[in-house]
C-alpha cells in the first residue's frame, strides 16, 4: 500500500481554468488549457493538476452526479503572463503549504482506496484538510498502460 508523507509545496504560477460540471470533463479542460498555452507560447514547466473544491467524498460524488462539481485544472508555468485574453483561462498563483501526500498507481477510476487511506491518515494523526485536494498527473494515460498511471494526491493540512 502507498504511504502518506508530509511535504511542503511552494506557491507556483499556473495557467488554468475553473468551472462547474462533471468530472469526466477534466481531460477536455486539461487539453483546452494545454492548447491555449501552446497557442500563446506560454511555457508549461510541470505536470497537469486537478483541484477538487468539494470538501468530502460524498459531496464530490453528489456534485458529479448533479453535473455541478467545482473543478479546477492547471499547468505550472515558468512565469506570470500579463493577460491571457481569454475569459475562462487565466494565470494565477497556486497556493503552496503543508500537504499530506500519497501516490496512486493504476487507473484513475480505482483511486478510491488511496483516497480512503489518505483521509484515514489525516484523521488518525489529528490533522484536518485546509483547502482543495489536488491531483497531479505524473504520466500520460494515452502513452502507458492503465496499471502504470501515477497520480500524486495532495491534501493541504493544518
Amino acid at each position: 500500500m502507498p504511504e502518506v508523507t508530509i511535504v511542503e509545496l511552494s506557491p507556483q504560477p499556473v495557467l488554468g481554468m475553473r468551472k462547474k460540471g462533471a468530472y469526466r470533463e477534466i481531460p477536455v479542460m486539461l487539453h483546452r488549457v494545454c492548447e491555449f498555452a501552446f497557442s500563446k507560447n506560454i511555457q508549461i514547466t510541470g505536470y497537469p493538476v486537478f483541484l477538487c473544491h468539494e470538501t468530502t467524498a460524498e459531496e464530490a460524488q453528489k456534485a458529479d452526479i448533479e453535473v455541478n462539481a467545482d473543478m479546477e485544472v492547471a499547468f505550472p508555468i515558468s512565469e506570470f503572463v500579463e493577460s491571457t485574453g481569454d475569459e475562462e483561462i487565466r494565470v494565477y498563483e497556486l497556493s503552496g503549504g503543508k500537504m499530506a501526500k500519497i501516490v496512486h498507481k493504476g487507473p484513475y477510476e480505482e483511486c478510491t482506496l488511496t483516497y480512503e487511506k489518505l483521509f484515514s491518515w489525516i484523521t488518525e494523526n489529528g490533522k484536518r484538510i485546509a483547502g482543495p485536494v489536488r491531483e497531479v498527473y505524473m504520466n500520460d494515460p494515452r502513452e502507458i498502460q492503465p496499471e502504470e498511471i501515477l497520480t500524486e494526491i495532495y491534501a493541504p493540512i493544518e
